[in-house]
């Protein structure tokens, strides 16, 4: 397995879930970090609108990256479908003024796309399964795929599914469960016809380095083994925490004027291509949601569990 000389790391968006797990990976196995995002919702984040390529590229320049982690994209599907012009050029125009400057430097680019770009028919998928997404944000991801593919020779795409993780960022689903259960709800409704992988944020910083420490370049699925619906994930946090409470099965009609826009049945990826390589660091859904709940809701599980006593 040959080693990459990286030092340098220019990360975009880094101010969302993923990048509060990403950045203090990267700092704390001593690489310097150039962490970017349009919202400055932290000290250590300075500002680069991806779209904007000379700016983009006068910042690359300068910090002269060894590789830049490309995490910036719109991700909320609904307002990725309200507002498709803006989708495309973030996500899709964003990622080949990123794969400009990779080519341009002579840099590998890790871009970071997902399990929507699949259109949910199958039970579950390889990077051998061919991509036909159903909506705006499914399109722009995989179309920023293909021209990754097509204009670099020096790239990671890493698919990730159901995300977990980010702190106070974490405004996903399985964050969703824990804060109303803490907040004393004892009746959840839940769907239980999509079914994915989570991934877990810090699981994910930690096989994505040792993956672009080598030259095994190409597509990868990086997710949590194992893959449930959403309530048996539901279930499995609430019986974690050892509250009681009443699960109500739906399906997704239920939400539907919540969460209007189409969304793949089916989201399960599979990590062949890392496994190929035996790289395959990710754990089990159910051991990643363990950590994440000790590791992100301790103090607040424990103040709970002291004021049932």
């Amino acid at each position: 397995m040959t080693k990459m000389a990286i030092k340098n790391i220019l990360i975009t968006g880094c101010g969302g879930m993923l990048g509060s797990a990403m950045y203090p990976h990267m700092k704390s196995k001593g690489y310097k970090v150039f962490a970017t995002d349009i919202d400055l919702n932290e000290n250590w984040l300075s500002r680069l609108d991806v779209r904007e390529f000379d700016k983009s590229r006068e910042i690359a320049l300068k910090f002269k990256p060894d590789i830049i982690l490309h995490l910036a994209a719109l991700t909320s599907l609904e307002y990725c479908e309200e507002h498709p012009e803006e989708s495309y050029e973030t996500n899709f125009v964003g990622t080949v003024n990123m794969a400009k400057i990779c080519k341009e430097m002579d840099i590998p680019l890790v871009y970071i796309s997902t399990a929507g770009i699949f259109d949910g028919r199958k039970d579950r998928y390889t990077e051998k399964d061919s991509p036909n997404p159903i909506n705006v944000y499914g399109r722009t991801k995989f179309y920023a795929e293909i021209a990754v593919e097509n204009m670099l020779s020096k790239y990671f795409i890493t698919r990730a599914g159901w995300m977990v993780g980010g702190g106070k960022k974490d405004h996903k689903f399985v964050s969703y469960m824990v804060s109303q259960a803490m907040q004393g709800n004892k009746v959840f409704n839940v769907v239980n016809d999509k079914w994915g992988t989570p991934t877990y944020t810090k699981d994910f910083a930690n096989n994505l380095e040792a993956l672009f420490k080598t030259d095994f370049y190409g597509k990868y699925h990086m997710v949590c083994e194992g893959n449930a619906h959403r309530a048996d994930i539901a279930r499995y946090i609430l019986d974690t925490l050892g509250i009681q409470y009443k699960l109500n099965e739906v399906d997704s009609a239920f939400f539907q004027k919540q969460f209007p826009v189409a969304r793949p049945r089916c989201e399960a990826l599979v990590n062949e291509n890392l496994k190929s390589i035996n790289l395959n660091l990710m754990r089990s859904w159910k051991s990643a949601i363990n950590d994440y709940l000790n590791d992100q809701w301790k103090d607040l599980i424990s103040k709970k569990a002291k004021s049932i006593r």
